[in-house]
Protein backbone atom coordinates (compact mmCIF):
# COMPACT_ATOMS: atom_id res chain seq x y z
CA UNK A 1 0.00 0.00 0.00
CA UNK A 2 3.27 1.97 0.81
CA UNK A 3 3.82 1.79 -2.96
CA UNK A 4 0.57 2.45 -4.22
CA UNK A 5 0.44 5.42 -2.13
CA UNK A 6 3.34 6.85 -3.19
CA UNK A 7 2.55 6.59 -7.08
CA UNK A 8 -0.77 8.40 -6.51
CA UNK A 9 0.76 11.13 -4.52
CA UNK A 10 3.49 11.37 -7.90
CA UNK A 11 0.80 11.63 -10.16
CA UNK A 12 -1.47 14.37 -8.04
CA UNK A 13 1.69 15.84 -7.92
CA UNK A 14 2.64 15.62 -11.62
CA UNK A 15 -0.71 16.74 -12.28
CA UNK A 16 -1.66 19.62 -10.31
CA UNK A 17 1.67 21.11 -11.48
CA UNK A 18 0.14 21.91 -14.20
CA UNK A 19 -1.88 24.31 -13.12
CA UNK A 20 -3.68 25.98 -15.88
CA UNK A 21 -4.25 22.56 -17.61
CA UNK A 22 -5.39 21.13 -14.64
CA UNK A 23 -7.88 23.89 -14.08
CA UNK A 24 -9.15 23.96 -17.70
CA UNK A 25 -9.92 20.26 -17.05
CA UNK A 26 -12.51 20.57 -14.98
CA UNK A 27 -13.81 24.03 -16.75
CA UNK A 28 -14.55 22.01 -19.61
CA UNK A 29 -16.57 20.02 -17.67
CA UNK A 30 -18.84 22.80 -16.90
CA UNK A 31 -19.37 23.38 -20.96
CA UNK A 32 -19.40 20.05 -22.05
CA UNK A 33 -22.76 19.48 -19.69
CA UNK A 34 -24.26 22.48 -21.43
CA UNK A 35 -23.46 21.62 -24.62
CA UNK A 36 -25.34 18.23 -23.72
CA UNK A 37 -27.96 20.10 -22.34
CA UNK A 38 -28.87 22.65 -25.08
CA UNK A 39 -28.47 19.34 -27.32
CA UNK A 40 -31.27 17.78 -25.52
CA UNK A 41 -33.60 20.85 -25.36
CA UNK A 42 -33.22 20.33 -29.43
CA UNK A 43 -35.17 17.28 -28.81
CA UNK A 44 -37.46 18.05 -25.84
CA UNK A 45 -39.65 16.39 -24.20
CA UNK A 46 -40.96 14.63 -27.23
CA UNK A 47 -42.92 11.70 -26.67
CA UNK A 48 -40.08 8.79 -27.91
CA UNK A 49 -41.32 5.58 -27.03
CA UNK A 50 -37.30 4.56 -26.53
CA UNK A 51 -36.76 6.69 -23.95
CA UNK A 52 -39.96 5.49 -21.99
CA UNK A 53 -37.90 3.06 -19.83
CA UNK A 54 -35.56 5.39 -18.81
CA UNK A 55 -38.25 8.48 -17.80
CA UNK A 56 -38.45 10.07 -20.63
CA UNK A 57 -35.30 12.91 -20.14
CA UNK A 58 -33.16 12.51 -23.09
CA UNK A 59 -30.52 14.73 -21.51
CA UNK A 60 -30.57 12.44 -18.23
CA UNK A 61 -29.84 9.31 -20.49
CA UNK A 62 -27.67 11.61 -22.27
CA UNK A 63 -25.48 12.74 -19.56
CA UNK A 64 -25.37 9.12 -17.33
CA UNK A 65 -24.04 7.75 -20.76
CA UNK A 66 -21.25 10.29 -21.48
CA UNK A 67 -19.90 10.05 -17.46
CA UNK A 68 -19.89 6.44 -17.67
CA UNK A 69 -18.54 5.95 -20.85
CA UNK A 70 -15.59 8.02 -19.20
CA UNK A 71 -14.93 4.80 -17.40
CA UNK A 72 -14.45 2.83 -20.32
CA UNK A 73 -12.28 5.42 -21.81
CA UNK A 74 -9.86 5.26 -18.61
CA UNK A 75 -10.05 1.70 -18.49
CA UNK A 76 -8.74 1.01 -22.21
CA UNK A 77 -5.99 3.36 -22.19
CA UNK A 78 -4.59 4.15 -18.71
CA UNK A 79 -2.94 1.02 -18.63
CA UNK A 80 -1.28 0.67 -22.09
CA UNK A 81 -0.64 4.73 -21.56
CA UNK A 82 1.33 4.43 -18.54
CA UNK A 83 3.66 1.36 -20.33
CA UNK A 84 3.91 3.80 -23.28
CA UNK A 85 4.71 6.77 -21.12
CA UNK A 86 7.19 4.95 -18.55
CA UNK A 87 9.11 3.28 -21.93
CA UNK A 88 9.82 6.85 -24.05
CA UNK A 89 10.98 8.85 -20.37
CA UNK A 90 12.71 5.73 -19.74
CA UNK A 91 11.71 4.83 -16.00
CA UNK A 92 10.31 1.63 -16.62
CA UNK A 93 13.74 0.43 -16.96
CA UNK A 94 14.55 1.90 -13.88
CA UNK A 95 11.45 0.97 -11.60
CA UNK A 96 11.93 -2.76 -13.13
CA UNK A 97 15.47 -3.16 -11.29
CA UNK A 98 13.25 -2.11 -7.68
CA UNK A 99 12.05 -5.31 -6.07
CA UNK A 100 8.10 -3.85 -7.21
CA UNK A 101 6.52 -6.51 -9.60
CA UNK A 102 5.63 -5.14 -13.40
CA UNK A 103 1.72 -5.51 -12.28
CA UNK A 104 1.97 -3.85 -9.47
CA UNK A 105 3.90 -0.66 -11.65
CA UNK A 106 1.04 -0.50 -13.83
CA UNK A 107 -1.87 -1.07 -11.81
CA UNK A 108 -0.84 2.11 -9.18
CA UNK A 109 0.27 4.18 -11.54
CA UNK A 110 -3.13 3.62 -13.30
CA UNK A 111 -4.97 4.27 -10.21
CA UNK A 112 -5.09 8.61 -10.53
CA UNK A 113 -6.64 8.32 -13.66
CA UNK A 114 -9.74 5.92 -12.48
CA UNK A 115 -9.71 8.49 -9.32
CA UNK A 116 -9.72 11.66 -11.71
CA UNK A 117 -12.38 10.27 -13.66
CA UNK A 118 -14.65 9.18 -10.68
CA UNK A 119 -14.47 12.96 -9.98
CA UNK A 120 -15.13 14.05 -13.31
CA UNK A 121 -17.90 11.39 -13.10
CA UNK A 122 -19.38 13.61 -9.65
CA UNK A 123 -18.91 17.02 -11.26
CA UNK A 124 -21.21 15.73 -13.74
CA UNK A 125 -24.07 14.32 -11.79
CA UNK A 126 -23.46 17.64 -9.65
CA UNK A 127 -23.73 19.85 -12.83
CA UNK A 128 -26.82 17.91 -14.11
CA UNK A 129 -28.52 17.77 -10.46
CA UNK A 130 -27.89 21.57 -9.29
CA UNK A 131 -27.75 23.17 -12.69
CA UNK A 132 -29.82 21.88 -15.22
CA UNK A 133 -32.24 19.99 -13.53
CA UNK A 134 -31.67 16.16 -13.61
CA UNK A 135 -33.69 14.40 -10.76
CA UNK A 136 -32.11 11.54 -9.04
CA UNK A 137 -33.82 11.92 -5.94
CA UNK A 138 -34.90 8.20 -6.31
CA UNK A 139 -31.93 6.84 -7.41
CA UNK A 140 -30.54 3.20 -6.01
CA UNK A 141 -27.27 4.11 -5.25
CA UNK A 142 -26.89 1.14 -3.83
CA UNK A 143 -27.08 -0.99 -6.97
CA UNK A 144 -25.76 1.63 -8.72
CA UNK A 145 -22.14 1.13 -6.59
CA UNK A 146 -22.70 -2.65 -7.58
CA UNK A 147 -23.19 -2.06 -11.27
CA UNK A 148 -19.91 0.92 -10.90
CA UNK A 149 -18.01 -1.22 -9.37
CA UNK A 150 -18.38 -4.73 -11.64
CA UNK A 151 -18.17 -2.01 -14.78
CA UNK A 152 -14.43 -0.99 -13.74
CA UNK A 153 -13.50 -4.54 -13.45
CA UNK A 154 -15.07 -5.22 -16.19
CA UNK A 155 -13.46 -2.44 -18.18
CA UNK A 156 -9.78 -2.69 -16.62
CA UNK A 157 -9.81 -6.33 -17.81
CA UNK A 158 -9.93 -5.42 -21.55
CA UNK A 159 -7.71 -2.26 -20.68
CA UNK A 160 -5.10 -4.86 -18.99
CA UNK A 161 -5.67 -7.17 -22.28
CA UNK A 162 -5.23 -3.55 -24.37
CA UNK A 163 -1.71 -3.25 -22.72
CA UNK A 164 -0.58 -6.46 -23.30
CA UNK A 165 -0.92 -6.06 -27.02
CA UNK A 166 1.47 -2.63 -26.08
CA UNK A 167 3.97 -4.54 -24.83
CA UNK A 168 4.27 -6.55 -27.26
CA UNK A 169 3.44 -4.50 -30.43
CA UNK A 170 4.22 -1.08 -28.67
CA UNK A 171 1.56 0.59 -31.14
CA UNK A 172 -1.43 0.19 -32.43
CA UNK A 173 -3.43 -2.37 -29.64
CA UNK A 174 -7.36 -3.98 -31.73
CA UNK A 175 -8.71 -3.71 -28.51
CA UNK A 176 -8.71 -0.55 -27.85
CA UNK A 177 -10.01 0.29 -31.33
CA UNK A 178 -12.43 -2.14 -31.58
CA UNK A 179 -13.95 -1.85 -27.79
CA UNK A 180 -13.40 2.02 -28.20
CA UNK A 181 -15.48 2.69 -31.89
CA UNK A 182 -18.16 -0.32 -31.38
CA UNK A 183 -19.16 0.45 -27.62
CA UNK A 184 -19.38 4.17 -28.74
CA UNK A 185 -21.53 2.96 -31.77
CA UNK A 186 -23.83 0.14 -30.56
CA UNK A 187 -23.46 0.47 -26.59
CA UNK A 188 -25.93 3.28 -26.34
CA UNK A 189 -24.19 5.97 -24.92
CA UNK A 190 -25.82 8.41 -27.20
CA UNK A 191 -28.78 6.86 -27.66
CA UNK A 192 -31.38 3.46 -26.72
CA UNK A 193 -30.07 0.44 -28.43
CA UNK A 194 -33.91 0.01 -29.60
CA UNK A 195 -33.55 2.06 -32.42
CA UNK A 196 -31.59 0.08 -34.08
CA UNK A 197 -32.05 -2.41 -36.60
CA UNK A 198 -32.78 -6.04 -34.87
CA UNK A 199 -29.10 -7.12 -35.99
CA UNK A 200 -26.98 -4.09 -34.96
CA UNK A 201 -28.84 -4.55 -31.31
CA UNK A 202 -27.72 -8.40 -31.09
CA UNK A 203 -24.56 -6.56 -31.53
CA UNK A 204 -25.14 -4.34 -29.00
CA UNK A 205 -25.40 -7.45 -26.32
CA UNK A 206 -22.03 -8.44 -26.97
CA UNK A 207 -20.29 -5.81 -25.37
CA UNK A 208 -20.04 -5.20 -21.34
CA UNK A 209 -21.29 -1.54 -21.60
CA UNK A 210 -24.57 -2.24 -22.86
CA UNK A 211 -25.02 -3.67 -19.90
CA UNK A 212 -23.70 -1.13 -17.73
CA UNK A 213 -25.39 1.39 -19.29
CA UNK A 214 -28.89 0.04 -19.30
CA UNK A 215 -28.79 -0.70 -15.54
CA UNK A 216 -27.26 2.09 -14.12
CA UNK A 217 -29.80 4.37 -16.24
CA UNK A 218 -32.80 2.25 -14.56
CA UNK A 219 -30.73 2.08 -10.84
CA UNK A 220 -30.11 6.11 -11.18
CA UNK A 221 -33.26 7.11 -13.20
CA UNK A 222 -35.80 5.11 -12.37
CA UNK A 223 -34.88 3.15 -8.60
CA UNK A 224 -35.14 -0.15 -10.04
CA UNK A 225 -34.02 -2.74 -7.03
CA UNK A 226 -31.38 -5.45 -7.38
CA UNK A 227 -33.50 -7.93 -7.99
CA UNK A 228 -35.15 -5.98 -11.07
CA UNK A 229 -31.55 -5.49 -12.07
CA UNK A 230 -30.78 -8.36 -11.64
CA UNK A 231 -30.63 -9.76 -15.28
CA UNK A 232 -28.18 -6.83 -15.94
CA UNK A 233 -25.89 -7.64 -13.08
CA UNK A 234 -25.38 -11.05 -14.14
CA UNK A 235 -24.14 -10.36 -17.25
CA UNK A 236 -21.62 -7.93 -16.04
CA UNK A 237 -20.87 -10.67 -13.61
CA UNK A 238 -20.20 -13.21 -16.47
CA UNK A 239 -18.11 -10.96 -18.60
CA UNK A 240 -15.86 -10.51 -15.73
CA UNK A 241 -15.51 -13.93 -14.52
CA UNK A 242 -14.36 -14.53 -18.54
CA UNK A 243 -12.24 -11.31 -18.90
CA UNK A 244 -10.38 -11.13 -15.60
CA UNK A 245 -8.88 -14.41 -15.83
CA UNK A 246 -8.23 -13.63 -19.56
CA UNK A 247 -6.57 -10.51 -19.21
CA UNK A 248 -3.93 -12.01 -16.41
CA UNK A 249 -3.17 -14.51 -18.99
CA UNK A 250 -2.27 -12.47 -21.47
CA UNK A 251 -0.36 -9.79 -19.91
CA UNK A 252 2.01 -12.25 -18.05
CA UNK A 253 2.51 -13.87 -21.75
CA UNK A 254 3.07 -10.41 -23.21
CA UNK A 255 5.55 -9.94 -20.59
CA UNK A 256 7.31 -13.40 -20.61
CA UNK A 257 7.63 -12.31 -24.28
CA UNK A 258 8.80 -9.30 -24.09
CA UNK A 259 11.98 -10.45 -21.32
CA UNK A 260 12.65 -13.17 -23.98
CA UNK A 261 13.38 -10.89 -26.57
CA UNK A 262 14.32 -8.38 -24.81
CA UNK A 263 12.20 -5.46 -26.04
CA UNK A 264 10.18 -4.89 -22.32
CA UNK A 265 11.76 -1.38 -22.61
CA UNK A 266 12.05 -0.67 -26.27
CA UNK A 267 9.12 1.86 -28.12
Amino acid sequence: MDKVWAFIKRDFRTNVSYRVAFLLRFLGLFFSVALYYFIAQLIGRAAIPQLESYGGDYFAFLLIGIALSGYLGTSLGSFSQVIRREQVTGTLEMMLLTPTRLSTIIISSSLWSFLLTSVNVVVYLLLGVLLFGVDLGEGNWLAASLILALTILCFSSLGVIAAAFIMVLKRGDPVTWVFGMLSSLLGGVFYPITIMPPWLQYLSYLLPITYSLRAMRHALLMGYSLVDLRPDIAALALFCLVLLPLSLISFRYAVHRAKVEGSLTHY
